[in-house]
């Protein structure tokens, strides 16, 4: 099946839904793994906007890709809290390790991402590792999660 054929598939299963464009951007990523380049067109022409409109959506909302992931996805949540506690020298260690928000490994095993609440206020700085939240997180323990070894 090709890109187009899911993008057209995908806004076919949310056609009667009023605002469908969100919902089938989250459909298309959760399906290909992105919003990828190509898709653009598709969905401009299925939604009667122009490919900057639709552009200018996937790239306002940081929680869209247009590339895929890697296999484990890395969040530092870098809201006020998490912040006054320490987020800012996570990302400085990740940036040292080699590896910046919105920034996949070389080998494609991380994708490192910046969120500005994980709802984990009081036990910042906070980190998601696909899906699960972890509190309290130290320079060491990212450098444990970025190694893929962090004890369950």
């Amino acid at each position: 099946m090709t890109v187009e054929d899911v993008v057209r598939t995908v806004v076919a299963d949310h056609r009667d839904q009023r605002g469908a464009l969100l919902p089938v951007l989250h459909a298309l990523q959760a399906e290909l793994g992105c919003v990828p380049e190509e898709a653009i067109p598709v969905l401009a022409d299925e939604f009667n906007l122009s490919r900057a409109d639709v552009h200018g959506v996937v790239t306002f909302y940081h929680d869209f890709r247009r590339e895929p992931a890697g296999r484990s996805t890395v969040r530092i949540c870098r809201a006020e809290a998490c912040q006054a506690l320490g987020a800012d020298a996570l990302v400085g260690y990740a940036r040292e390790a080699g590896l910046a928000p919105g920034e996949t490994s070389p080998d494609g095993s991380v994708t490192l991402e910046q969120v500005f609440c994980l709802g984990n206020c009081a036990l910042g700085p906070a980190v998601e590792v696909d899906g699960r939240l972890y509190g309290r997180v130290d320079t060491a323990r990212l450098g444990s999660i970025l190694k893929g070894t962090v004890a369950c």
